[in-house]
């Protein structure tokens, strides 16, 4: 019977695992005529059990017997399933705990934030929303699921607590996860009226909360917006959550996954300092994960931002390290849409390898369609390419994903560059003005667009500003800034500096 191990094995994990699904394509085939051989052949197919290893499992035994023992098997796994999910902390399995006998153990809070996705209540009164509500927590599972750092509690053990009156820190408790998502659908006339809230698991605390309105003759483009609306809203809600989290810890207690945070926690503050400080806790995730994409992505991109800030001391020593965390990104992160679109994007600004950049970027965006960052780095690299409708509705995309974006200045001055190439200077000059008063790069921008636009105030204004950012500006600090492919690009921006009067 050994030689048969690896059957048993999947019979097992399948009863395990599938209880639910077998019994009732048990039932559909045995209230359409099948007989039990027909039964036992289906068993076979789903669980992949050869005949001769069926009749070493059986023992040669009849079919309707055997029918009558695997329904037992299905029975009693889907009442052990049942219980579990409605079962104490203490008796609740994690994802990775053995079942032996019917003795579970309490599952522990993931080393990543966590969430579990409650169904929707539906307080219309109307049996109809209901799959409607069901259908929008099945999209927002799968979206959440996309983002690599985000562990996400299944579909199946979120709906264990449909129709029932919950404590979300109980929730958190038996899922063994830090935050709940949780909502409710009104329809009223001809408009449906759908709300959400995010939870702190251990302490009740509302992160989040918002609410959608939309038309019930339309009920599935309204789901598709509130799937967006939801998770672009907390994703990266949950990220600054958890880095405010990792910020509180002693430093003595970190592992990779902290001292990426810490290093997130620096790149949002944008100061040479603190760039320098990110790539070195970046450094040291992947010194204790080797395989963690997000953090060699992470590290490439604080290149990204000594160039642009031109902060570079070894122009070709940086290059080569930015090129070589950005393909250990895309190779640990061939799934993670952070590493995949930081590495992307490392790979065209950094080192100038445009075509790789723009492929990695779009696998990101293949991977999350949620996630606003990949957007951006997309839109930029079509402004390099020069496809720049491409690259405006691409920025375009990520602004509305992430409207309150800390870093959505940048993406002002990607539209101000997009506009400029395609020689609408007044349209640049207004996108570069949004980017604000403080960056570099978009103040350049808006005096080379006024300046080609014929508003010479305007751009002897932006001129002031810019001389007073860096009072030894000089055209060369800008010349080879961005990695333009065509060569009119490039003219054309040499012509705006030169218009504004920077010298060489």
């Amino acid at each position: 019977m050994i030689e048969h191990a690896g059957p048993v094995k999947k019979l097992l994990h399948g009863v395990r695992h599938h209880a639910s699904n077998a019994l009732i394509g048990g039932l559909i085939l045995m209230l359409t005529g099948f007989t039990p051989e027909h039964l036992v052949v289906s068993v076979m197919e789903r669980f992949h059990i050869s005949g001769e290893h069926l009749r070493a499992l059986t023992l040669g035994l009849d079919p309707r017997v055997l029918l009558v023992l695997f329904g037992v098997a299905i029975i009693v796994g889907d009442q052990l399933l049942r219980r579990s999910a409605v079962a104490p902390a203490s008796a609740v399995p994690t994802q990775d705990t053995p079942i032996a006998g019917t003795h579970f153990t309490s599952p522990s809070l993931q080393d990543r934030p966590s969430i579990a996705v409650l169904p929707f209540q539906n307080l219309s009164g109307d049996p109809e929303q209901e799959y409607f509500a069901d259908g929008m927590v099945e999209e927002i599972i799968t979206a959440l699921s996309r983002i690599h750092w985000l562990f996400v509690i299944a579909r199946n053990s979120c709906f264990t607590y449909k129709g029932r009156a919950v404590d979300v820190k109980q929730v958190g408790r038996e899922l063994g996860v830090r935050y709940v998502l949780e909502g409710s659908v009104r329809k009223g006339g001809d408009k449906i009226r759908i709300t959400g809230q995010l939870v702190d698991a251990g302490t009740g605390t509302h992160i989040w909360a918002d609410r959608v309105e939309g038309g019930i003759e339309d009920v599935f483009r309204l789901q598709d917006q509130v799937t967006t609306s939801v998770v672009s809203a907390i994703a990266p809600k949950l990220e600054q959550v958890e880095i405010d989290r990792a910020t509180r810890k002693p430093t003595e207690n970190l592992d990779a996954y902290d001292y990426y945070l810490r290093g997130m926690a620096n790149v949002y503050q944008g100061k040479k300092e603190t760039i320098d400080e990110a790539l070195r806790l970046f450094r040291k995730a992947v010194a204790i994960d080797p395989a963690f994409g997000a953090a060699y992505g992470m590290a490439a991109y604080c290149y990204v931002w000594r160039k642009a800030n031109g902060w570079v001391v070894d122009r070709s020593c940086e290059v080569a390290e930015a090129t070589a965390l950005a393909r250990k990104a895309a190779e640990c992160g061939r799934d993670d849409a952070i590493a995949l679109a930081e590495a992307g994007f490392a790979l065209a600004f950094v080192a100038g390898e445009l075509d790789e950049g723009v492929a990695l970027i779009d696998r990101a965006i293949a991977v999350n369609r949620n996630l606003a960052a990949a957007w951006r780095f997309s839109g930029y690299t079509r402004v390099f390419i020069g496809d720049l409708e491409t690259a405006i509705a691409h920025l375009q995309q990520a602004m509305l994903l992430s409207p309150l974006d800390p870093l959505i200045f940048i993406v002002h001055n990607g539209l101000a560059l997009a506009h400029f190439f395609s020689g609408r200077y007044q349209e640049a000059a207004a996108a570069a003005e949004k980017a604000g008063p403080n960056y570099i790069t978009g103040v350049l921008m808006a005096a080379v667009s006024y300046k080609l636009a014929g508003h010479e105030t305007e751009a002897q204004r932006a001129l002031a500003r810019l001389r007073e950012l860096d009072p030894g500006v000089r055209a060369a600090n800008f010349s080879e800034l961005w990695p333009l492919r065509r060569a009119e690009d490039c003219a054309r921006f040499a012509e705006g500096m030169r218009q504004i009067g920077l010298p060489a």
